[in-house]
């Protein structure tokens, strides 16, 4: 779970609110309250450093009046996915902006072998925004992309004493939901 800066920055202009007094309620053990200010200001900037913790987002929502879907986008990365990106963002370019449930059925009617576990992303994301109680049926995918993994090197012998190179590509795949506008647009 991610925190939204552009709707955390929306909210608070809306409620009055400065990054100060969020600061003061978003400050805990380990987080005092200069430095929680200026982790507010940050997130304001869609800056997710300081990382930004579950409890965080529920205090920042309570603070502000609304729930922890309107606030939060549910993220799940993927690591070291054995297929390259290039055949991965096929997949993940499919998906980009379609409502969850639709991207899930597409997922699961593809004849790709990375659809396994792009589907395994998109299911983990949802299941983190059920526990939120976020409505289902308006999660929207948001962002999805897929970044180079390491890559594994092996050899292959040729003739003559020679070898060549075989890169065997690995790729990180990362799929976040948000909550839709009724009207299909993303919050």
């Amino acid at each position: 779970m991610r925190i939204r800066g552009d709707k955390l920055k929306q909210l608070a202009a809306a409620k009055g609110l400065t990054p100060e007094a969020l600061g003061q309620a978003v400050a805990r053990k380990g987080l005092d309250s200069e430095r929680a200010v200026s982790a507010v200001k940050s997130w304001m900037r869609g800056s997710d450093h300081p990382r930004c913790k579950a409890e965080d987002i529920r205090t920042l929502a309570s603070a502000l009046g609304v729930e922890v879907p309107d606030l939060a986008r549910f993220t799940c990365v993927l690591k070291y996915h054995r297929g390259s990106p290039r055949k991965v963002g096929l997949l993940v370019d499919l998906i980009r902006g379609k409502n969850a449930i639709t991207a899930e059925n597409m997922l699961t009617f593809t004849t790709k072998r990375a659809a396994v576990d792009v589907k395994k992303a998109l299911l983990a994301a949802r299941s983190d925004a059920e526990l939120a109680q976020a409505d289902i049926e308006n999660l929207v995918v948001a962002e999805s992309r897929v970044d180079d993994g390491p890559q594994i090197k092996r050899f292959q012998p040729k003739d003559r004493g020679r070898a060549h190179r075989i890169l065997k590509r690995t790729s990180h795949i990362t799929i976040g939901l948000q909550v839709a506008d009724n009207d299909g647009e993303q919050k």
